[in-house]
């Protein structure tokens, strides 16, 4: 399928059915194909559910919606989480979500375990309750493994960054500093590059008793050098601050092989750790994404069940169809559906402009046609 024609939105409709439900189906294949492929069609054929009174139907009508807002956005949830984990490019992870267009009716043809014979309110509390669940565990997993990921992040910043700032672990050695000395000390230098003949020339005297040739370059980076230079302990405030007129930034620090050690132990630990639990959450991703995505889909089977009985009346007879309408051709496929359609409905023009409810229908939340529409938008990622 050329992807740029294609969208990742599909049209979830139902239409009486005519003589026969087969009728009603190649008339729409028919006027859409006829028209230069307007969109992918497939028939979406839903059992029959025993229906209750009409109260109890605009009832389910409202819940259903209520349902299907809450479904989506955990299904959109689990999906953008899936890209965060990935880190991966955007695409990439919305193939792995979304197999192809067949993915849609397939899942549904596949599982009708959520659609009891009656339409009752067991379906509802069995789906909100499984999606609910999933909603809690994402929020669970998320929160501990962006934990980690934080932790490790933050030591990942320490051990990068400016000389003045990054973790020196694995830049200093013991060998580098005079240790246990009661009167020497040995202090850490960035020199910026541009002035290092300065500091070749000047730091024996930027203070008394600084130990002669006691500087070496230990590490660089682009812009400076990090040197160590040996003196006398009293006389470590006085070179500070001649230093710092020269622009060479004595850095902070003690040197703490336990601690250094610590840190990098804590580094491997984390990175391990994060690896360990990589694997495993987006097998659980995976798995649980199929599982809010089937729901929602049923979701939207129940609605248009509803739906096509408040609209077309009992005794039950409707086919429902999956529309995947071609981007550059959306328009026209709104004019041929309507064109099909129109005479469902003679008070179709007026209700788009009037404000009044009809029963079952939401009209704030929905544009209004004369056969029953749901949208299903599977561009699940909000592209950051």
């Amino acid at each position: 399928q050329d992807k740029g024609t294609k969208m990742t939105e599909f049209w979830l409709i139902s239409a009486p059915g005519e003589k026969t439900c087969q009728q009603t189906w190649e008339k729409l294949h028919a006027a859409t194909t006829k028209h230069n492929n307007l969109s992918t069609n497939s028939k979406f054929n839903i059992p029959d559910l025993k229906v209750g009174t009409l109260d109890v139907l605009v009832g389910l009508s409202d819940e259903l919606a209520k349902l299907d807002a809450f479904v989506e956005s955990v299904v959109k949830k689990v999906a953008q989480y899936m890209a965060d984990v990935l880190e991966d490019s955007k695409d990439k992870v919305q193939e792995n979500l979304l197999a192809n267009g067949g993915f849609l009716e397939q899942q549904w043809q596949d599982e009708h375990k959520f659609c009891s014979s009656s339409l009752d309110i067991v379906p509802f509390l069995f789906i909100f309750k499984g999606v609910n669940q999933i909603d809690n565990d994402l929020k669970a997993r998320a929160s501990a493994y962006n934990n980690l990921k934080g932790n490790l992040q933050n030591l990942e910043r320490k051990n990068a960054g400016s000389l003045l700032t990054r973790s020196l672990a694995d830049i200093v050695k013991k060998e580098d500093f005079v240790l246990d000395s009661e009167y020497l000390v040995t202090l850490l230098v960035i020199v910026p590059k541009l002035n290092y003949n300065d500091w070749v020339k000047q730091y024996e005297t930027l203070a008394e008793m600084v130990v002669p040739r006691s500087s070496n370059v230990l590490f660089e980076d682009q812009d400076s050098y990090l040197c160590n230079v040996t003196l006398f302990r009293k006389a470590v405030d006085d070179f500070k601050h001649k230093a710092r007129e020269y622009k060479f930034m004595v850095r902070d620090f003690q040197y703490n092989e336990e601690e250094m050690k610590a840190d990098k132990e804590e580094m491997n630990r984390l990175s391990t750790d994060k690896k360990k639990q990589f694997g495993p959450l987006v097998r659980w991703l995976k798995v649980n994404f199929s599982e809010a995505f089937i729901a929602w889909i049923h979701v939207k089977a129940l609605r248009v069940f509803v739906e096509s009985v408040l609209r077309y009346g009992l005794p039950v007879n409707f086919q429902a169809m999956l529309l995947q309408p071609n981007k550059k051709t959306m328009k026209k496929l709104r004019e041929v559906l309507y064109d099909l359609y129109k005479h469902l409905d003679s008070s179709a023009a007026a209700i788009i402009d009037a404000t009044m409810d009809i029963p079952g229908l939401n009209l704030s939340q929905q544009e209004y046609y004369p056969y029953v529409y749901y949208k299903i938008d599977c561009n699940l990622l909000e592209f950051k």
